[in-house]
């Protein structure tokens, strides 16, 4: 049996965008208007739903109760500035784990959906998880559902962000953010139905659903960092700056049905989607048409 897939942020930026200015910004969040793209009340992560019927994984990827929750209420989380060390990373990801901790736990208990939090594995050495070594190349963070964990490289993080800086905390938030995203995913039954398609399906099939699944982290990690807007700070500067940031790790050097994260305005246009979005439906990727996901 093959390894658990590991889900990942993506490491490496993509293309150079210097001097993109926030009139680009803007173009990329006319992508947050996803019309027509609300789901009715949704199943459980449960064997049956309430009347009894069995609840199937698309089911609960497509119309799952989570998206029918409304925002994500603020646990008004501050997060610290990070030094250029080790352990001031730490500290920032470990206090932006504990917001995720207690935002998400809230999230899932109005959805009646039971919730456990995620182990961490901030590294600074190699080591390896149950789905498989780390660092792995190009890459500085990655979930595991083996073992629910989210692990993240202490220093890689940093070098596989194209030299951002470092008062960029926005930046590194939306990865950690993202990562979390997943283990939402996990834990609400989502995951499960994508990663049957990736097992069973055609390459086309596969990549198809591995986009769909990364760019709902994309969004959920949004969907936090948008109701943290006010206390993180999330500032113009930063937002700006994590935008950039996300676009620049598009595929958009690949053809369509090879991308398996999506293109730069998608793998950017979800996380606007989720941070400008009043409720977790927005996040539904799951029906959105193909050429939202691609």
């Amino acid at each position: 049996m093959r390894p658990p897939p590991r889900r990942s942020a993506g490491g490496t930026i993509a293309g150079i965008f210097g001097g993109l200015t926030a009139l680009v910004v803007l173009a990329i969040l006319g992508f947050s208007a996803l019309g027509g793209m609300q789901t009715a009340a949704g199943g459980t992560r449960t064997p049956t739903s309430s009347g009894g019927a069995a609840v199937s994984p698309k089911e609960k990827a497509t119309n799952n109760r989570l998206y029918k929750t409304g925002p994500l209420t603020s646990v008004s989380c501050r997060l610290p500035g990070i030094l250029p060390s080790t352990e001031s990373m730490r500290g920032f990801m470990d206090t932006l784990s504990d917001c995720l901790d207690q935002a998400w736990t809230q999230q899932f208990r109005k959805a009646g959906i039971a919730f456990d939090k995620p182990d961490r594995v901030f590294w600074t050495e190699p080591g390896r998880s149950p789905c498989g070594s780390y660092p792995a190349p190009g890459a500085s963070a990655f979930y595991c559902p083996a073992n629910n964990t989210m692990y993240v490289g202490l220093r890689h993080v940093v070098e596989t962000s194209g030299g951002e800086p470092l008062s960029h905390y926005a930046v590194y938030a939306r990865v950690i953010a993202h990562e979390y995203g997943h283990h939402v995913q996990d834990r609400a039954g989502i995951l499960l139905y994508g990663d049957r398609q990736i097992e069973t399906g055609d390459t086309a099939t596969r990549n198809a659903a591995s986009r769909r699944i990364e760019l709902q982290a994309q969004c959920f990690a949004g969907a936090f960092l948008g109701s943290e807007r006010a206390t993180l700070p999330m500032t113009r500067e930063q937002y700006v700056a994590m935008i950039v940031d996300v676009r620049g790790r598009g595929e958009d050097r690949k053809p369509p049905d090879e991308r398996d994260h999506g293109s730069g305005n998608h793998y950017a246009g979800w996380v606007v989607a989720g941070f400008d979005g009043r409720d977790l439906t927005v996040c539904n990727t799951w029906i959105a048409p193909p050429a939202k996901v691609s």
